[in-house]
């Protein structure tokens, strides 16, 4: 009586000692099968993952009333951030909903807009990006671009950006390419003058010229080091990502005071004098940066035209550094409320301290980071002394505690107010 030999019950090859099956109760699998069907059934986890933001995707003003949340002001920034992330989610459900579907010549392909975020240092750049991370359902990434490199010099390639990207989409390249790139520090990118002429231009317009292919979008080869349960080079298409750089771009001030006429450009007795209060705002100067000003600063123009959309961030006054001081979900004021709660002790600022404060971060020129400098000077001493203080239960902070005149009041269990040392 002849044995019958195993097959696989879905390519119908038969078992030998060079082809092990895996037997069931009714069947058995070999070694490709198995390997095909776990790449047809990762492909539909992918797609019901690629598919998540997109049932949950937010109107412009919805997520711009979740930006308002946590940043005060800016609010030509945070529009333009919030339309743009729908547009980029609009374009996404539209291509999942037929990505197979026959391109008609009537029928229109919708490109993506690649954004440029400027503005003084301290005014929000950052914060909205990382803000925008939390907000959003897709990976999102923020990269430095002050530690990228041209190929075959130490530092970082612009390809680690796109791998980070993946580590964020935990492996998944489907929703990877869905992403949200981030560039921080492009002003620093900026290609050498013409003084310097005979150096090595390493971090300068080499990375532009690198970073071309990737904003633009293309197919780039990724190492797959450290991807799980795939192996050999990667294939990301960055058709789809959408990149946001950002950059304070010191400096450009004086261009555009130059370009806009303001600051009298000329000596002798026919040159008319320049008309105090007439002009632009200087509050608001980034708002007339043009692409000739970037050209002029050091972007190269092909760089430059791979991001349509440029919208500036302005310098905050007193009042915005207030608000910033007391509304926001993650208010300073209620950070360190809530250090001293966590030694029993209520801490309360009065109205013209939080003004003084405010000021001083002006002098400071660093944008809203001085608050937290100032206040990390204001009550450093206070953070010190309190934990010793039997019985400590308040303390406030007044207009002498902040100009470094008087101390700060705090309050025991033995109802007399206790003089700290001097906060200033």
């Amino acid at each position: 009586m002849s044995q019958h030999k195993a097959h696989c019950s879905f390519c119908g090859q038969e078992q030998s000692p060079d082809l092990p099956l895996i037997a069931g109760e009714e069947g058995h699998i070999c070694e490709e099968c198995v390997r095909l069907a776990s790449q047809v059934v990762g492909s539909w986890g992918r797609k019901r993952a690629a598919a998540k933001p997109l049932q949950n995707l937010l109107k412009p003003a919805e997520l711009k009333a979740q930006l308002d949340r946590y940043i005060i002001g800016q609010d030509l920034a945070k529009e333009t951030l919030a339309v743009a992330v729908y547009t980029h989610f609009k374009r996404l459900s539209m291509e999942q909903a037929s990505p197979k579907m026959p391109v008609c010549p009537q029928d229109v392909e919708i490109e993506k807009s690649n954004i440029l975020l400027l503005g003084p240092s301290g005014t929000g750049k950052t914060l909205l990006a990382s803000t925008l991370a939390r907000i959003v359902g897709v990976p999102i990434v923020i990269a430095d671009a002050t530690t990228l490199t041209q190929a075959g010099y130490v530092g970082d390639d612009v390809e680690s950006i796109l791998s980070r990207l993946v580590d964020s989409a935990e492996g998944n390249l489907e929703l990877a390419e869905w992403g949200i790139v981030y560039i921080d520090e492009i002003d620093k990118l900026a290609r050498a003058g013409e003084s310097s002429h005979g150096t090595r231009d390493v971090s300068g317009e080499g990375v532009q010229q690198a970073l071309l292919k990737l904003v633009e979008g293309a197919r780039v080869k990724l190492s797959a080091k450290g991807a799980k349960g795939q192996g050999g080079d990667l294939m990301l298409d960055t058709r789809n990502i959408l990149f946001i750089a950002g950059g304070a771009f010191a400096g450009m001030e004086g261009l555009l005071e130059r370009r806009l006429g303001s600051g009298g450009g000329g000596i002798g007795f026919h040159v008319e004098p320049a008309i105090p209060g007439s002009g632009h705002d200087p509050m608001r100067l980034f708002e007339a940066v043009q692409p000739d000003d970037l050209r002029h600063f050091g972007l190269i123009p092909e760089f430059i035209g791979r991001f349509p959309i440029i919208t500036a961030l302005h310098d905050l006054d007193e009042s915005a550094l207030l608000r910033i001081l007391t509304e926001p979900r993650n208010a300073l004021v209620r950070q360190y409320q809530r250090l001293f709660q966590f030694e029993g002790v209520e801490l309360t600022f009065t109205d013209q301290a939080l003004r003084l404060i405010a000021r001083q971060a002006i002098e400071r020129g660093t944008g809203a980071r001085g608050l937290r400098a100032v206040m990390e000077g204001l009550l450093r001493k206070l953070m010190y002394d309190i934990p010793s203080i039997d019985g400590a239960k308040g303390c406030q902070v007044d207009e002498q505690a902040v100009l470094g005149t008087g101390e700060a009041t705090i309050v025991t269990d033995r109802q007399d107010p206790l003089a700290s040392c001097v906060s200033g």
